[in-house]
């Protein structure tokens, strides 16, 4: 699914913010990403998610290696990814249930099938009554659950989230990663970013660490190990 060997990245003519990451996560895998803040996590799924390149190594998503494929070929590639931002990147002028709605029209999926899944999704999340919201009108840990839904509606093949969790309570907390370790029991590969180690130790996934650039892993005993620096 993932393969990253040697990678390095920086910001323009600035210093590497990470330094030599390799690792690989099979199709399938459910990963914790961790690490303080400015460790280099948003910079790391911004790889994944093919919306920069490395300043060095190779980098090999869906078994393409990215440095060979022409800006052209990006847009397809990315549709097959889900992305949770911190910043949500909702669309002001829409509704929380056409922004959710938005991956499926894009992918051509007929009007009942998009208010069927959208429906079902939005209420799974704690907002069937607020599916006709703009954002502005909506709290940060509301917005964050949209951000949510509109990922996982089209079940991407890979899904990343930087710090999924972080506007809301603990109940909706856990309720949200149950709805990715559902998506992940589907096959999709699933990497969160978070700074909440609770969440974290009451789910059995491996972790991989990210300290001043430099990746670690952390993998949980009884489960075979897919990440190696």
């Amino acid at each position: 699914m993932i393969r990253f060997e040697n990678v390095g990245m920086r910001y323009g003519a600035g210093p590497e913010v990470l330094h030599d990451v390799s690792f690989e996560l099979a199709p399938g895998a459910f990963r914790f990403l961790t690490g303080a803040s400015g460790a280099g996590k948003s910079s790391l799924l911004r790889l994944m998610y093919l919306f920069h390149r490395p300043s060095r190594g190779l980098i090999n998503v869906f078994d393409q290696d990215i440095s060979m494929l022409r800006r052209d070929d990006l847009p397809a590639l990315r549709r097959r990814i889900g992305v949770v931002f911190q910043e949500f990147r909702l669309l002001d002028h829409l509704s929380a249930f056409e922004n959710v709605a938005l991956p499926l029209r894009v992918g051509g999926h007929g009007e009942g099938l998009i208010r069927k899944n959208v429906g079902e999704l939005l209420e799974w999340v704690g907002l069937k009554d607020h599916m006709n919201a703009r954002p502005a009108t909506l709290s940060g840990g509301q917005k964050q659950r949209v951000a949510i839904a509109r990922a996982v509606i089209s079940r991407p093949a890979l899904l990343l989230a930087d710090e999924p969790t972080g506007n809301v309570d603990d109940r909706i907390a856990m309720r949200l990663l149950y709805l990715l370790e559902a998506l992940n029991r589907q096959g999709t590969t699933v990497v969160v970013a978070t700074h909440n180690q609770a969440l974290i130790e009451r789910f059995d996934y491996p972790s991989m660490h990210l300290e001043d650039g430099i990746l670690h892993s952390r993998d949980v005993p009884g489960r075979g190990p897919e990440v190696s620096r």
